[in-house]
C-alpha cells in the first residue's frame, strides 16, 4: 500500500518502507565511446551520509545525475526508496530528493526567499505555512533573517550555499544528493561549511549523498566512504579503514595524496 503527503509526496508502506533509499544495480551509462559508469552496484543505507570520492572524470557525479532521473541509465536499474526509476514517476520521486549542486544553482531573477519557497508554491503550500518553514530554514542553517530579500547576487557564495541547501531541504525530503557543494568556496569558508553540514546532517538523521574529491572534506562530513575509478566502485568503507588498508596501487597513491584528513580523523575521535 501507499500512502500520499498533502504535499504531493508518496509514503512507501510496508516492505518497501525499509528498503535502501537510493540503490544501484548493474548500472551503466555511456556517453559516446566513454563508458562513465561502469556496471555499478551500490545501495546507500538509511540515515547515514556517503561521500562519492575520486578523481574529475570518475562517474560519481553521473551517478547523481541517475539517481535524480537526469540521465537514463544504458543498463542495469536505478531505485529510489525501492522503487525503480521510470519517467512516469519522476516528478513524485524528485520531491523526496534534495539536490544541491555546485555554486547552488539558484535562480538569479527570484530573491533568497522565492528560491527557497519556489517549489513549495507550486505545490500550493498556503503561505503561513511556507513562512514558517522558511523561518526554520534560517535558523537550521545559520543565514541572517535580513538576507530574505536579497537577490542572490548580492550574497556571499558561502550564503548562496546555504540557501541552496535552504531549498533542497523545503520539502523536508529524506533523501539529500550533494554534488560538490562546497568547490568553489574559499578555504576558510569552505572549513566553516563542511563543519555546518556535519553538525545538519547529524541533527537531521537524513540519507546523505555527497560528491567530492576531496579527502579532509570526507573526513569530516561522511559516516562512509565510495572511492569512484573509471565509473567503477574501487574501494568502500570507512575513512579510517581506506587510510589504514588502502587496496591496490591507484587506492593507495589517490589516498596518499592528499594531507589532512588523518588529522581532521585524530582530533575528531571515533562517531
Amino acid at each position: 500500500m501507499r500512502s500520499t503527503h498533502e504535499d504531493g509526496q508518496a509514503e512507501d508502506e510496508g516492505p518497501r518502507a525499509h528498503a535502501a533509499p537510493l540503490s544501484f544495480a548493474r548500472v551503466s551509462r555511456r556517453f559516446g565511446e566513454r563508458l562513465a559508469v561502469d556496471r555499478v552496484d551500490l545501495q546507500v543505507p538509511a540515515g547515514r551520509t556517503l561521500a562519492l570520492l575520486g578523481p574529475s572524470g570518475c562517474g560519481k557525479s553521473t551517478l547523481l545525475r541517475l539517481a535524480l532521473g537526469l540521465l537514463a541509465p544504458d543498463a542495469g536499474e536505478v531505485r529510489l526508496f525501492g522503487e525503480p526509476l521510470r519517467p512516469a514517476g519522476l516528478e513524485a520521486a524528485r520531491r523526496r530528493v534534495g539536490y544541491v549542486i555546485q555554486e547552488g544553482g539558484l535562480f538569479p531573477n527570484l530573491d533568497v526567499e522565492d528560491n527557497v519557497t519556489l517549489v513549495a508554491r507550486h505545490l500550493g503550500w498556503p503561505a503561513a505555512r511556507r513562512a514558517a518553514r522558511f523561518e526554520a530554514l534560517l535558523e537550521l542553517v545559520k543565514l541572517p533573517r535580513t538576507l530574505r530579500h536579497r537577490g542572490v547576487h548580492q550574497v556571499s557564495g558561502g550564503q548562496r550555499q546555504r540557501v541552496s541547501l535552504m531549498r533542497a531541504l523545503m520539502l523536508d525530503p529524506p533523501l539529500l544528493l550533494l554534488d560538490e557543494p562546497l568547490g568553489a568556496l574559499d578555504p576558510m569558508v569552505r572549513s566553516e561549511m563542511q563543519q555546518d553540514l556535519a553538525t545538519l546532517f547529524r541533527a537531521l538523521h537524513k540519507t546523505v549523498v555527497i560528491v567530492t574529491h576531496d579527502l579532509a572534506e570526507c573526513a569530516v562530513v561522511a559516516d562512509e566512504v565510495v572511492l569512484m575509478r573509471d565509473g567503477r566502485i574501487e574501494q568502500r568503507g570507512s575513512l579510517p579503514a581506506l587510510l589504514e588498508s588502502p587496496r591496490g596501487s591507484f587506492a593507495e597513491a589517490f589516498l596518499g595524496a592528499q594531507r589532512g584528513a588523518r588529522e581532521i580523523l585524530a582530533e575528531r575521535g571515533p562517531r
